[in-house]
């Protein structure tokens, strides 16, 4: 089915998104926070409640659905290409935030399309954070549409040195079950029937946000300390398929002005599952 091209630059109605700490907490198990990370987790933990940054891209989802729909995108023929999170100021325990959405774009990837959607959160008629959703719509290129833009890598992965850290996880057999409880439910990640049919036989696949996730606690760990209201933006390319129980493995390099670059695999294959990935820590 062909996209509706005459939909670029559609805005959707504003849309409240209200959260307590059971969000939170819900949402940090679904991205593999442990117990060690109790202020992720507690809402009793001393100092009060913690927030990952990357939890902006739960109330901003069902917006970014919501354009996807008004694009022509088939939902159960898309993938995830891409994600990027920008963060204006920490996110509070709880509250009522509002989101807008914008279809920014639509690409001709020749057999595939680029949808770009983005979005724009606030907190009490303030920006709080923006996101940008890279979604791939499988069958529906060739219409003669332009090709995306090129544009120049965030923060290159430097050559012939070393990373500066290391962050080797696993994910467990039930993660995506556990992810999918913050909004996503998409049955690609639960139902093994559904995703034989999309071509993973060997079973549902984890969310790549919740890869997403995974990585952005290994960039917190070792680039800025553990506080995670230093992650000021974050960005990555969704490359190949993470299935629940694989072992991620991510690696960081500083660079000048606060970036960090980032590549994260599967442990035992050999090609990265989260590329052109970069972060600003603040």
């Amino acid at each position: 089915m062909p996209l509706n091209l005459s939909n670029v630059g559609h805005t959707t109605k504003p849309r409240a998104f209200t959260y307590d700490w059971k969000t939170l907490a819900t949402y940090a198990l679904g991205i593999g926070a442990k117990r060690d990370e109790l202020g992720y987790l507690y809402e009793g933990a001393p100092g009060g409640m913690k927030v990952y940054p990357t939890f902006g891209v739960i109330p901003s989802q069902d917006a970014a659905f919501e354009v996807l729909e008004v694009a022509g995108a088939e939902l159960s023929q898309i993938v995830h290409g891409g994600q990027t999170l920008r963060v204006h100021r920490p996110i509070p325990t709880s509250g009522t935030l509002v989101t807008t959405a914008t279809l920014s774009a639509i690409y001709d990837l020749k057999k595939f399309a680029q949808v770009i959607v983005e979005t724009k959160t606030t907190l009490d008629d303030a920006p709080l954070f923006d996101t940008v959703w890279s979604i791939i719509a499988r069958g529906a290129g060739g219409f003669g549409g332009p090709r995306p833009p090129h544009a120049e890598a965030e923060a290159p992965v430097p050559k012939n040195r070393e990373p500066d850290w290391v962050v080797e996880e696993t994910t467990t057999p039930e993660q995506a079950l556990l992810y999918r409880l913050s909004g996503d439910h998409n049955p690609l990640h639960a139902d093994p029937e559904v995703a034989e049919k999309a071509g993973f036989a060997q079973g549902p696949i984890l969310h790549g946000l919740c890869t997403y996730g995974f990585a952005a606690r290994a960039i917190i760990q070792k680039a800025a300390g553990g506080d995670a209201s230093r992650l000021r933006a974050y960005g990555a390319q969704f490359r190949k398929p993470v299935w629940p129980g694989d072992t991620l493995v991510t690696q960081g390099y500083a660079l000048d002005n606060g970036k960090i670059a980032v590549v994260t695999s599967v442990k035992g294959r050999p090609d990265p599952v989260l590329t052109s990935a970069w972060a600003e820590i603040g």
